[in-house]
């Protein structure tokens, strides 16, 4: 007689997925707003709009993941922070057009579906929509063996946000003279893990801890992205404050050209701040070239602001930014 084979034998479970499912229910629902109809686990989130205080309501949306940063999380076996990751990486890729986000959707895929790994993933991505305001509608756990290796997974997010069309910022009032404000990077952020990887790991261990760090190379490398979202929001309707840029892949100067037209282009003074000891270490260990360190990593800065000169000082003097280091680190030209 044939052997007789299931979908479980076959590696996919999915009475764990439906666990998992009912396990996040309660975080997902501490996300909702009064705009969301439904619950996690229907076909499709639902989101009631209301655009009211919008004259001409345009919806902005972005796609990420966290990259390799996953491979430390693994090795850490600390889940709940990558979550968090994503979350503000996608909300500050569309506060940077000056949008205002409603909700998030996620993606997570594994070979095999470890409960608690799972919990601890959405549980960040709940908390981390909860400190932008937005709502997390849905999403989609996947199981694919023989995709991934043991104790591995892959993250994506989707973020829809909403802009008044005549509040969109795109960088078209950037002009000869405007200088760049830098605000601080809380670390790596999601970028430039591969290199990171390949050259600490190298040397060091997940625990292990340099004397110039403070912390273990883990603690280091899954420092959570920051969203900027609170920052943005005070600044945008300044009079003089023209664009945005999130620095992510590409680094300062990768990000910042996107906002200028042809005949524009950026000058960085990159000795006007001092970097996180992270890099210095990344630089002096692999020996990586200043170039490759430019165009990899943020260097300490996440978030780049193009203002008319003018209103520096004003920018500076803001009662919210007391605790809240701003940068001169550059020009247009």
């Amino acid at each position: 007689m044939k052997k007789s084979h299931t979908y479980k034998d076959a590696g996919v479970d999915i009475e764990a997925g439906e666990k998992l499912v009912d396990s996040i229910k309660e975080v997902t629902r501490q996300t909702h707003t009064p705009n969301v109809i439904g619950s996690i686990g229907g076909f499709g989130g639902m989101f009631r709009a209301d655009f009211k205080e919008y004259e001409k309501p345009v919806l902005v949306s972005s796609v990420d993941g966290v990259g390799t940063k996953l491979v430390v999380a693994f090795k850490a076996q600390k889940y709940d922070s990558v979550g968090q990751d994503l979350v503000n990486h996608c909300v500050n890729d569309i506060a940077v057009c000056g949008a205002e986000p409603l909700f998030f959707l996620d993606y997570f895929s594994t070979g095999k579906l470890e409960q608690h790994v799972g919990y601890d993933v959405v549980k960040g991505f709940a908390k981390a929509c909860k400190e932008n305001g937005c709502a997390l509608v849905g999403g989609e756990t996947a199981e694919m063996p023989d995709i991934y290796k043991p104790g591995e997974f892959d993250l994506a997010g989707t973020i829809v946000g909403v802009v008044d069309e005549e509040k969109i910022i795109d960088g078209s009032k950037i002009k000869k003279g405007d200088v760049l404000l830098g605000f601080e990077s809380s670390g790596l952020h999601t970028n430039g893990y591969s290199l990171a990887r390949k050259v600490l790991f190298e040397q060091y261990d997940i625990d292990d801890q340099p004397a110039e760090l403070g912390r273990t190379i883990g603690e280091e490398l899954l420092q959570i992205h920051r969203s900027y979202l609170w920052l943005i929001s005070l600044l945008k309707n300044t009079e003089g404050v023209h664009g945005f840029a999130h620095i992510t892949g590409g680094g300062i100067p990768g990000n910042t050209k996107r906002l200028l037209s042809e005949d524009q282009k950026v000058i960085i003074d990159w000795s006007s701040w001092n970097r996180p000891a992270i890099y210095d270490l990344i630089q002096q260990t692999g020996n990586v070239p200043e170039e490759d360190m430019q165009s990899s990593f943020n260097l300490g800065m996440g978030l780049v602001a193009v203002v008319d000169p003018d209103v520096v000082e004003d920018i500076r003097r803001k009662e919210e930014l007391v605790n809240e280091p701003v940068y001169q680190i550059g020009r247009i030209e």
